[in-house]
């Protein structure tokens, strides 16, 4: 039985549909008990039956993470059905598009709000409480946009995200000597229904993309490669080790990778990746 899973609750909110019902799943067939919550209370039961059905335990919880009342309600919820959380993941995000000048300050606010302080609402709760158990797992999904410079076409996301990545590296400086861990998933291309449900705010923009060299993952390789990452103790967890490399560039040169990104859109290349069949597949099994 897995260490990191095996008999251990867990809380994703966020786990409605797409990632964080894989996760959900992988989660579960690794031994865990799984509280699932969503904004929509229905895809987090449907969810929940999922794991049932696959005999393990899970309750569906609705979560408001803009409310912080809401948060804590499902915090106390998920500990009063399944035991005290060994493993909490703020998986809940929004995803936008447009050009900066068209971007409302409102929509900026409303990222942030979502995105991050989201997440810190669950953390406030969840943290005082593992450290006075003195173990734990925090895991917070950022993404490649808040890894290196691309998103040009949502810079509002990729900010937020890049707080989220910042914040996890330092929750995990701060957490390890209280022996709680903290990962940060970071999605590069997987295969959504997210972008079906963006809301644009620029007409006939250009949607840039994380590089024409990767290819898109499927959900449930994204649960695999977090989970993974979960039992080796890793804290930046990317879904393509191609990121790893990107990153050195980046590194090495921040102005002329700017540079080489700049071109590369200009050439007619905004950095989409490839797809295969069957990952478009994955997303109605």
């Amino acid at each position: 039985m897995s260490e990191t899973f095996g008999g251990k609750t867990a809380l994703i909110i966020g786990a409605g549909q797409n990632i964080g019902r894989r996760i959900a799943q992988e989660w579960a067939a690794r031994g865990a008990r799984v509280a699932v919550a969503d904004i929509s209370e229905d895809g987090a039961e449907e969810t929940a039956q999922i794991l049932r059905d696959a005999g393990s335990d899970a309750i569906g919880l609705h979560c408001n993470v803009l409310d912080e009342t809401s948060v804590a309600a499902t915090i106390d919820a998920a500990e009063k059905a399944l035991g005290p959380l060994d493993i909490h993941m703020n998986n809940a995000g929004i995803l936008s598009g447009g050009n900066p000048e068209d971007l409302p300050l409102e929509e900026w606010r409303r990222m942030f709000d979502v995105n991050l302080f989201g997440m810190v609402r669950a953390n406030n709760v969840i943290v005082p409480r593992m450290i006075a158990r003195g173990s734990g797992h925090i895991v917070n999904t950022a993404s490649f946009a808040g890894l290196y410079p691309f998103a040009a076409s949502r810079v509002h996301y990729a900010a937020s995200k890049a707080a989220v990545v910042s914040m996890s590296q330092n929750l995990a400086l701060y957490l390890k000597q209280f022996g709680i861990r903290v990962s940060c998933l970071c999605p590069g291309p997987v295969m959504t229904t997210s972008p079906e449900s963006m809301k644009h705010f620029s007409e006939n923009y250009v949607m840039r993309a994380p590089g024409s060299h990767l290819s898109v993952m499927s959900q449930q390789q994204t649960a695999q490669v977090l989970s993974d990452a979960m039992e080796a103790g890793k804290i930046i967890v990317p879904t393509h080790e191609e990121a790893w490399d990107t990153l050195t560039e980046w590194a090495a040169g921040p102005d002329a990778f700017i540079e080489k990104k700049h071109q590369e859109f200009l050439a007619g290349d905004p950095g989409r990746p490839g797809i295969t069949q069957d990952v478009i597949d994955s997303i109605k099994a």
